[in-house]
């Protein structure tokens, strides 16, 4: 059977199993005639971050109806503090308000798994079988201090799959020298994901970082991973750009 292509403004997965439907929004409103003002513009998803909340629920219903055709029934958004915490959404916890977490798993069907990101890296993990999925909000702190780990751990069955929604590249990515020292002192091998930027500063790619623990976990196939929210700032919402944005969010569900 051949799937639907998402809607125009969402970004499809790759290299996931067939049972698994995945993506990142963009910028790009969903419905031309509701888009959050500026210096929101677009398609912004957060409630936290100062826009008009009755826009952004309006858009997260315009999400829904348009990841609806493919069975979802609900959406499960997380309340991001760069914990290590991980929600798994069972029948029994289906949540109707923002769970404090950092990732989310799950083998319900009909649910979409929500992380909300603007220069983090959001993750999506699936198994072999495109049973169980997963979605991680990953700054450099939750991977530094282990919410991949946590949440493949915390998955029934191994992870085989990831993708890498849209993050802050490794030619923006500029972080200090506690941040290189925290990440190699116990992981020697992460220094290659560090280039040197002048005096105390790196450039850190987050991605190859991310890369280098699902590998060690035994997460075979990694797919995405090519954009930069910071250099195409107009297409994704970008933090270190402009302070004052919205957030994409990046979605899983079964």
């Amino acid at each position: 059977m051949t799937r639907l292509p998402l809607s125009a403004g969402l970004i499809a997965a790759t290299g996931l199993p067939a049972g698994v439907l995945a993506g990142q929004t963009s910028r790009q409103a969903l419905n031309p005639l509701l888009h959050s003002a500026a210096p929101y513009d677009g398609f912004n998803l957060a409630l936290h971050v100062g826009d008009d909340a009755q826009t952004v629920q309006q858009q997260r219903i315009e999400l829904l109806k348009a990841l609806q055709p493919y069975g979802a029934k609900r959406l499960v958004w997380l309340e991001q503090t760069h914990s290590t915490h991980v929600y798994e959404v069972t029948e029994q916890a289906m949540p109707f308000s923002a769970v404090n977490a950092d990732a989310i798993i799950t083998r319900q069907t009909g649910v979409a798994c929500m992380i909300m990101t603007a220069d983090c890296l959001p993750i999506v993990l699936s198994n072999a079988d495109g049973t169980e999925v997963g979605c991680i909000h990953a700054g450099w702190r939750g991977l530094l201090h282990g919410i991949i780990e946590n949440t493949i751990n915390a998955m029934q069955s191994p992870a085989v799959f990831a993708w890498f929604g849209a993050a802050i590249g490794p030619c923006s990515f500029e972080v200090g020298a506690e941040v290189f020292e925290a990440f190699t002192q116990h992981h020697p091998e992460a220094a290659s994901a560090f280039t040197s930027h002048g005096t105390g500063k790196y450039l850190a790619d987050i991605y190859q970082l991310a890369s280098q623990r699902l590998q060690q976990l035994g997460v075979q196939h990694i797919s995405g991973g090519a954009a930069c929210s910071y250099q195409q700032a107009d297409r994704f919402y970008s933090y270190r750009h402009t302070a004052k944005t919205g957030r994409m969010a990046t979605f899983v569900m079964l």
